[in-house]
């Protein structure tokens, strides 16, 4: 069988041989499928905010300071704030691409996440202003783990080092390995984020 396809290769004067290489052109890449602008409209940014902003959210302080720093600590108000895991215990919160704060956070390697109590909206404030001296009257000792700034008077904090990195859209999703963490002895409970505005807890 194999000498009948090399006498006919011969007849019709093709190689028998391996020869060089032809180069062969790819064939394109398939389009991928995805919701085509007349198929749904975007999401509006005003109106995605208006309806997210009805799910209430806990608030904290970001804080971390680099040891080579030499603005001192760094630190911002977040509303992007959640556990992931438990084993390992791992945290997550969300921070935008554009922020001046994070690229000193992510110098640093480590972050303690400040979560604050119903009566500390002016201290949020603070921190949520761009530019300015966000620690100015404001007294902190550094963290057990990594020394990053832990406030005073708030109800509970958790001491990170970062694990992981991600995009998604213009945010950053920061992932931190729990290395300690605490509660206060007393608190007068959350202090919350809906709808533009800060408020507390009514049971």
């Amino acid at each position: 069988m194999a000498a009948t396809a090399v006498r006919y290769l011969r007849s019709v004067g093709a190689a028998t041989v391996a020869g060089p290489a032809v180069p062969v052109e790819p064939l394109p890449r398939p389009d991928l499928r995805a919701v085509g602008a007349d198929e749904r409209p975007p999401v509006e940014a005003g109106e995605f905010r208006r309806v997210l902003g009805h799910f209430a959210s806990g608030v904290t302080i970001v804080t971390a300071r680099g040891p080579d720093d030499p603005d001192g600590p760094a630190g911002f108000a977040c509303q992007s704030f959640a556990s992931l895991s438990l084993d390992p215990p791992l945290v997550t919160f969300m921070v935008a691409r554009t922020s001046t704060t994070w690229p000193r956070i992510a110098r640093a390697g480590a972050f303690c996440v400040n979560i604050l109590g119903a009566d500390q909206g002016a201290l949020c404030r603070g921190f949520a202003v761009s530019g300015a001296d966000k620690f100015a009257g404001v007294a902190y000792r550094a963290a057990p783990a990594t020394g990053s700034p832990l406030l005073d008077s708030v109800p509970a904090w958790v001491d990170c080092r970062i694990h992981a990195v991600h995009t998604g859209g213009d945010h950053l999703i920061v992932v931190g390995r729990v290395e300690a963490l605490g509660t206060a002895t007393e608190s007068a409970g959350p202090l919350l984020f809906h709808q533009g505005k800060f408020g507390g807890f009514r049971s």
